[in-house]
């Protein structure tokens, strides 16, 4: 007889005075760590300290935003139109990566334009490294909350998910999914092995001079597997069950095809030579 995977984990990490859940201590994590590895880039290219702060300001806000408008505009704008408080109870649950992705994308041109006074791509290019990790995490965050698993499956790996969380977290005897593809686990190797590539090319390959390049892999990476693991994924609202392609995927599609295009623009233009001071440029006085 197979044996499978009972996953009884709690998606509540602290509750005492203040409540800690998994899925937002990974969140933190990530943009803790991605910020690290954002100062040590603009250091090694000599850009102001200063910056740091206002792109991280930036990408939460278009990351928390972009995300829970993607879920309520892409998902269940039947279900909010008729009581659209609720968009605001984030706590709820309820982000799409796609609307977290436009999100960002927004944040970049704003700070592009407004502070860094460069090119989007440049600040892409750099800022995609980090965010390939957090988008890992974030599917760490989904398997502690028993949430977006998969098709069932004879596989050894499978995972049997509470289904009555809410409840189980309420004291309720628990209610137990079928053996089921683990694909957030799926998805957070992906990513990993992505943040990985982005690394190399980075450090290694300076890639950067090549504007596009690695913001190009980063959308290849991220909804390219995306798209295949939608595949095994159980749909997430009840309109995708009749369609071919879920929700997801169609709107992976475009992300795919940009990302193509960058890279062939990329590859197709000569290297731009940087120089790397390794140290933070100074501040320009107001």
């Amino acid at each position: 007889m197979t044996d499978f995977i009972t996953w009884t984990a709690n998606p509540t990490l602290i509750d005492s005075f203040v409540t800690v859940r998994w899925y937002g201590l990974m969140f933190a994590i990530g943009f803790l760590i991605g910020y690290n590895i954002e100062a040590r880039i603009f250091k090694h290219e000599g850009a102001p300290e200063s910056w740091l702060g206002t792109l991280l300001l930036w990408t939460i806000a278009g990351t928390l935003i972009g995300a829970r408008l993607g879920h309520v505009f892409f998902y269940e704008w039947d279900v909010y139109s008729q009581d659209p408080i609720r968009i605001l109870y984030i706590w709820e649950g309820g982000l799409a990566s796609h609307g977290g992705t436009i999100g960002v994308m927004l944040g970049v041109f704003a700070f592009s334009y407004f502070t860094a006074k460069k090119s989007p791509l440049w600040t892409f290019d750099r800022l995609v490294i980090p965010i390939a990790l957090v988008g890992g995490l974030i599917r760490i965050g989904n398997l502690m909350n028993h949430e977006i698993y998969g098709h069932a499956t004879d596989m050894p790996w499978g995972f049997r998910f509470i289904t009555n969380i809410h409840a189980w977290m309420r004291g309720a005897e628990p209610i137990f999914s079928a053996p089921s593809h683990p694909t957030q686990l799926y998805e957070a190797a992906c990513y990993f092995a992505l943040f990985a590539l982005l690394m190399w090319m980075y450090w290694k390959k300076n890639a950067e001079e090549r504007p596009g390049l690695i913001f190009g892999v980063f959308f290849i990476g991220i909804f390219l597997p995306r798209f295949l693991i939608e595949f095994i994924k159980n749909d997430q609202v009840g309109f995708e069950a009749d369609m071919t392609l879920n929700m997801g995927q169609l709107l992976s599609i475009p992300f795919i095809l940009i990302g193509v295009g960058l890279v062939i623009y990329a590859m197709s233009r000569p290297r731009v030579k940087l120089e790397f001071p390794n140290k933070f440029a100074p501040e320009k006085k107001k």
